[in-house]
């Protein structure tokens, strides 16, 4: 047998394969892209047909002539990047740079990084398919196009280093647009009834829902008090009791999203941690007993369609584990939403013999974490339902007709494995025994005062969804388009939320009134079903680039006319220039605020924002200040520094320990909201914090 060499994008994925190919197979890695467009220029010849002009990405010079050396030494060159438009785009690349023929079955592809799916995907290489080129390319240099035409006009008349982009501003706009939903947001009074109803010493909220047979809504106190009035006057009885079994069924595989949106809400993990840390899991790890090894399959994937294998094996597991009855009937077959790449499978893991306890000693804790999530999830979808003994009443006072709700679970299911809860789920409650003309003689009553809320602002996790929802991007683009937001200083993130920077709204009301088809989203969402054509075969990718170009440069002319300067003014502090005495402006960088001296260049005087907390330092008694890492993470640390070295990740407190009297820090979980834990590791005393009435509660 000859001598081959397989590429692949890193070293990573490079050390997993070698070890499962052997010694006739050589494996290289290509770092990602080897050509792109260049940077100084537009790259793009708008009058040759839209003519992209690649170039050697600047530092691969020396990984090319390593690459072409070792394929004029082999008698097969096999290109294993990632199975998506931009791994086939690399692929491409790198045959046009190696002089593989467009006929040679040189492109090997696998969802899953195992023994088994490599080797198979040799047996089965194929030619490159063009058509995944050819949509790589026309996003690139639709892209470009966005890119390099609209952003000098950004620099000119706003500010130097700002960017648009044909993804990034639409996206921009629906943060920039929820805020002004916020901002016009009034707030209206409305009041609720709430009634708490005693049997057999269990206590259980009972819902007003009809008056008359009619939907019931309560405006002002006068009402409320009308409505309890009433009550108090007649009885509440029990007048219908209905008991029946229903099934709840698992979720889905994760998708990119689902899965982005799942470690944010149970993980507390960002966007591109969950994307960085799914990356080393398929790319491979180190488990006892098994060897290198890929745990995940390919993470970006807006699938939910699993192969007839992976099913078959996950059923096995389950009956084998938890018994026949956690299997389902038949095997779960999950519709996908429209307008999605199919060809990956959802995420799932690759091995699923592998489960988190046996891998746990060869992760860190958040791969543990996420792979724990993922197999949970995966196994949990291809289980029988859960089943639920349902229990819904309907109690009558006169004319006013209130429910209850209860369920307990009969058999637990995918529920094993892995829980959910929807909004129906939050309204249960466990109901006592009662039957109709039941006479529920001990009801508390009280009148609530409430105010419609705003609606919320995006999280990265809602954001995500939104994207999905509008079809604006792909998997692979989530990321990079928060990414962007957040390092162009458009948007800030505040406890979790994306909120539109003063930058951001400006920019963003430039790009609306002379870019109008760059921000709208129907018209963003539109251009990814033509990349999905010409994926598919059915648009030719120049002619999609020609009919976006044309009113584009129409808009651009117009603006480069019309479009005046913007004086954005720094906030003046209160804080004098040491140097010169100027007082200092109030800037933003990439880790968020700091002070300049406005008399740059001439003076460049520079210093951070400090927050001056109320506790002492615990070690000298000095001042903590909140300052940031290198990093833009919060810290704090003594003002006495460097002869006190006190520092803490977490906000120390003034109140001390009532145990052992060691100084106290500020936490945050969601299960316990905002709580105090002594800084002692022997002692950890825990005082929750009720914002709501100020009052700690151990």
């Amino acid at each position: 047998m000859g001598q081959n060499l397989v590429i692949v994008e890193s070293p990573a994925k490079a050390k997993t394969i070698g070890k499962y190919l052997g010694k006739n197979y050589i494996v290289e890695a290509s770092m990602g892209h080897v050509r792109d467009l260049p940077k100084s220029k537009l790259g793009v010849d708008i009058e040759d047909n839209f003519n992209p002009k690649y170039i050697t990405i600047r530092g691969k010079g020396d990984l090319i002539t390593k690459l072409k050396k070792a394929a004029k030494k082999v008698d097969k060159v096999y290109l294993a990047t990632d199975p998506d438009r931009e791994g086939e785009a690399i692929s491409w690349h790198l045959a046009n740079i190696l002089n593989i023929s467009e006929d040679e079955k040189c492109r090997i592809v696998f969802n899953e990084i195992t023994k088994n799916a490599v080797k198979s995907s040799i047996k089965e290489a194929r030619k490159i398919n063009i058509n995944l080129v050819d949509a790589q390319q026309a996003r690139r240099v639709l892209d470009r196009l966005v890119g390099y035409e609209i952003s000098p006009i950004l620099w000119k008349n706003i500010k130097w280093g700002l960017s648009a982009g044909r993804v990034q501003s639409a996206a921009l706009k629906l943060i920039c647009d929820r805020e002004e939903e916020i901002n016009k947001f009034e707030p209206k009074e409305y009041w609720t009834v709430d009634c708490v109803a005693t049997k057999d010493r269990k206590k259980f909220p009972i819902k007003l829902v009809q008056y008359k047979n009619k939907k019931i809504e309560i405006n002002t106190k006068e009402e409320s008090d009308k409505i309890i009035e009433e009550l108090k006057k007649d009885k509440f009885i029990v007048t219908k009791v209905k008991k029946g079994t229903k099934a709840k069924n698992p979720l889905p595989p994760f998708t990119t999203s689902t899965l982005q949106q799942e470690a944010s809400k149970k993980l507390n993990f960002m966007t591109k941690r969950t994307m960085s840390i799914a990356q080393v899991l398929y790319e491979g790890v180190e488990v006892k007993g098994y060897g290198t090894v890929g745990l995940i399959t390919y993470m970006r994937t807006d699938s939910v369609r699993i192969s007839d294998e992976a099913q078959g094996k996950a059923l096995e597991f389950i009956n084998l584990n938890y018994g026949k009855d956690y299997a389902p009937k038949s095997p779960r077959i999950y519709k996908g939403k429209k307008n999605i790449q199919d060809a990956h499978e959802a995420i799932r893991p690759s091995i699923i013999e592998i489960t988190p306890e046996i891998a746990k000693n060869s992760l860190t804790s958040e791969q543990f974490k996420l792979y724990s999530l993922i197999w949970n999830r995966f196994m949990a979808s291809q289980m029988a339902s859960c089943e639920l003994n349902t229990n819904s009443i309907e109690i009558r006072n006169g004319d006013y007709k209130f429910k209850a709700s209860g369920s307990t679970i009969k058999f637990d299911g995918f529920m094993k494995l892995y829980e959910y809860a929807t909004e129906e789920d939050n309204e249960d409650v466990l109901l006592p025994k009662l039957e109709e003309n039941d006479d529920l003689n001990k009801v508390d009553i009280e009148g609530k005062q409430h105010f419609t809320q705003p609606p919320a602002r995006y999280s990265e996790a809602s954001f995500v969804k939104l994207l999905e929802e509008k079809g604006i991007g792909r998997p692979s683009t989530y990321v990079p388009t928060i990414t962007t937001l957040l390092s162009r200083d458009y948007v800030k993130r505040e406890k979790k939320n994306l909120i539109p920077t003063d930058l951001g709204f400006i920019v963003n009301n430039m790009l609306s009134e002379y870019f109008k088809q760059i921000v709208d989203v129907d018209f963003t969402a539109e251009m990814e079903k033509n990349l999905d054509h010409i994926e598919e075969g059915e648009e030719e990718w120049r002619k999609v680039v020609a009919e976006f170009f044309q009113p584009l440069k129409v808009a651009i002319d117009k603006a480069e006319k019309e479009v005046s300067k913007v004086v954005i003014e720094d906030k003046v502090s209160d804080v004098p220039c040491d140097k010169c005495g100027r007082m200092m402006v109030i800037k933003r960088g990439r880790y968020g605020n700091f002070l300049a001296c406005p008399g740059y260049p001439e003076c460049k005087n520079a210093k951070p924002i400090v927050e001056e907390i109320e506790a002492p330092c615990p070690k000298c008694g000095g001042k903590i200040l909140a300052k940031k890492s290198k990093k833009g993470k919060k810290f704090f640390g003594c003002s006495n520094y460097p002869q006190c070295d006190f520092v803490s990740w977490n906000e120390p407190l003034k109140d001390k320990c009532p145990d052992c009297s060691s100084y106290m820090v500020l936490k945050y979980s969601k299960t316990k909201g905002n709580y105090a834990q002594c800084s002692n590791s022997d002692c950890n005393k825990v005082i929750i914090i009720n914002k709501e009435n100020n009052e700690n509660k151990e």
